[in-house]
C-alpha cells in the first residue's frame, strides 16, 4: 500500500468513525461566516435555541455565581440564570431575534469586575435553531483580603494539575519520537479525539447509550489508543518501511493534523461543549490549597498513571525493549526484538494517554474542535524541556511548563502565561540544548 493510499483510508476510517458517533451539527451546521457578529458562537445547546455564555477572568478562571438576564427587544423577560461553578449560563429563547443579555454586576464576586462598567448590556442575535452565545469582557481579578501563602499555593497546586495534563500528552509524543524518531505534529488531535469521544459517549450520541463519564473516559481511552495505532499501521509504518525519511514523515503529520482537525470542525461542529457530570463541585481546601474534587482527583489519577508508566518502562519486558530500541533500533532487531511490535505498541499507549489528558483537559476547561491544536506547542514545549526522547524528561518537562505558566500570573498579566513558558523553554535550551534529562550527543 502506497502512502497516499494509507492517508486516504484513514481519512475514510476517521468519516466512518465519526458517521457512527454523530455530534450535535452537521456539516451545514457549522457557520463560518466571517461576517457574523462576534459575540455570537455556539455553546452548547439545551432547546431549538438558546443564548448562553461564559464567564472567565483575565487568568481564565471561570467566574460562577453571577445573575443574568434575557429579555425581548422589548422588554419582556425571556429568563434568568446564575452561572455555574464553570462559569457556564444558558436560557432557553422561545423564538429567534435578538434579545437584551444583562448582567447583574451586584452579583459578580468581590474583587472581580467588567472591564467595561457601562456595558452591562448586550443585545446578539439568536437565530432559529441555534445556540449564540455573549462574551462579558471581565476585568483582571482583584485578590484584596487573599493572602501570598493562599494565593501562590493555588497557583502552585493549578500549575502541578496543568503540568501533569500536558505530561500525559508530552510523555506519549517523547516516547514516539524515542522509538521511531518521527516529530508529530498531529498528537495534539489525539488529546481532542479523546475529549470528544467521551463527550458523545457520556451524551448517549450514535448507537451507544448514555454513560457516566468514567465509564466513557475508559471507553475513550481506548479508543484513542485504537485510533493511534492505527495511524502507525496505515500511515507512518508504510511511509518509514519505504525510507522516505524523517522530513517526509513529518510533512505527512502536518497534513494529517490539519486532515483530522478540520473533520472534527465537520462532525463535531464549533461550539465549545462541557460534560454533563462533575461540573457542580464545592472546594476542598487542604491547608492553603483550595481545589474542586474533580482538581483533586485529576491530580491523583494522573500521578498514579504517569508512575505506573515510568515503572513499566523499566521494569517490564515491554518496556525494556521500548528503552532498547529508542536507543538503537537495529541492534535492537539484531538481539531479537520485534521491533514492529515495539512499535505499534509504542504507538498504543502514546494513544492511550493522549486521550487520558484530553479528557482531563476537556473537565478542567471544554470541549472544542480545535483544542488540540492549541495544546501542541505546550506539549512541544515539555517535550524539549525534558529532553527530546527521553520519557521521564517528559514528565518533567510537562509539569516544570504548567508550573511557570501559572506561577506567571501571579506577578504578570494572564495573557502573557504562555510566553513565560516558551521563554523558560529558550533560556533552557541556550543553557542545556538537550533538555534537562537529555544526554548531550557526539557528532563527528
Amino acid at each position: 500500500m502506497s502512502s497516499v493510499a494509507a492517508l486516504l483510508a484513514l481519512v475514510v476510517v476517521t468519516l466512518v468513525a465519526t458517521l457512527i458517533l454523530p455530534g450535535g451539527v452537521s456539516a451545514q451546521e457549522v457557520d463560518l461566516d466571517p461576517d457574523a457578529d462576534a459575540e455570537e458562537i455556539e455553546p452548547p445547546a439545551v432547546g431549538d435555541q438558546s443564548i448562553g455564555g461564559l464567564l472567565q477572568d483575565q487568568e481564565e478562571l471561570p467566574v460562577s455565581g453571577v445573575a443574568i438576564t434575557v429579555e425581548t427587544e422589548d422588554g419582556d423577560p425571556i429568563g434568568e440564570a446564575v452561572s455555574d461553578e464553570n462559569g457556564l449560563w444558558v436560557v432557553e429563547v422561545p423564538e429567534p431575534g435578538r434579545v437584551s443579555v444583562t448582567i447583574d454586576i451586584e452579583t459578580l464576586p468581590e474583587g472581580v469586575s467588567l472591564q467595561n462598567a457601562d456595558r452591562t448590556t448586550l443585545t446578539p442575535n439568536v437565530r432559529a435553531g441555534q445556540a449564540g452565545t455573549v462574551l462579558f469582557a471581565i476585568g483582571e481579578r482583584s485578590f484584596e483580603g487573599v493572602s501570598r501563602v493562599e494565593r501562590l499555593s493555588n497557583l502552585t497546586a493549578e500549575g502541578f494539575k496543568f503540568g501533569l495534563m500536558i505530561a500525559l500528552g508530552a510523555l506519549g509524543l517523547s516516547m514516539v519520537y524515542g522509538v521511531t524518531g518521527l516529530v508529530n505534529f498531529a498528537h495534539g488531535e489525539l488529546l481532542a479525539f479523546g475529549a470528544i469521544v467521551a463527550f458523545w459517549l457520556e451524551r448517549g450520541y450514535g448507537p451507544f447509550p448514555a454513560m457516566p463519564l468514567v465509564v466513557a473516559a475508559l471507553f475513550a481511552i481506548v479508543f484513542t489508543a485504537a485510533f493511534s495505532g492505527l495511524w502507525e499501521v496505515g500511515v507512518f509504518g508504510p511511509v518509514r518501511r519505504r525510507r522516505s525519511g524523517d522530513i517526509a514523515a513529518l510533512v505527512i503529520s502536518i497534513g494529517l493534523a490539519l486532515v483530522i482537525r478540520h473533520l472534527y470542525l465537520v462532525f463535531y461542529g464549533s461550539r465549545r461543549d462541557f460534560y454533563l457530570d462533575y461540573r457542580l463541585q464545592s472546594s476542598i481546601s487542604i491547608g492553603p490549597v483550595s481545589l474542586t474534587p474533580k482538581s483533586w482527583i485529576t491530580i491523583v489519577v494522573a500521578t498514579v498513571v504517569l508512575v505506573a508508566v515510568g515503572w513499566a518502562l523499566k521494569n517490564t519486558r515491554i518496556g525494556t525493549a521500548m528503552r532498547a530500541v529508542s536507543v538503537n533500533k537495529d541492534l535492537a532487531e539484531s538481539s531479537g526484538i520485534d521491533v514492529r511490535r515495539v512499535t505499534i505498541v509504542t504507538w498504543v499507549v502514546g494513544g492511550a494517554l493522549a486521550g487520558l489528558g484530553g479528557v482531563f483537559f476537556g473537565i478542567a476547561e471544554s470541549v472544542r474542535w480545535n483544542m488540540g491544536d492549541h495544546v501542541l506547542l505546550m506539549l512541544f514545549a515539555a517535550v524539549i524541556l525534558g529532553g527530546l526522547g527521553t520519557a521521564y524528561g517528559a514528565m518533567l518537562g510537562g509539569i516544570a511548563v504548567g508550573l511557570v505558566t501559572q506561577l506567571s500570573t501571579y506577578w504578570f498579566p494572564a495573557e502573557l502565561k504562555l510566553m513565560f513558558a516558551l521563554l523558560v523553554l529558550v533560556v533552557m535550551l541556550l543553557v542545556k540544548p538537550q533538555g534537562l534529562l537529555g544526554v548531550r550527543e557526539r557528532f563527528g
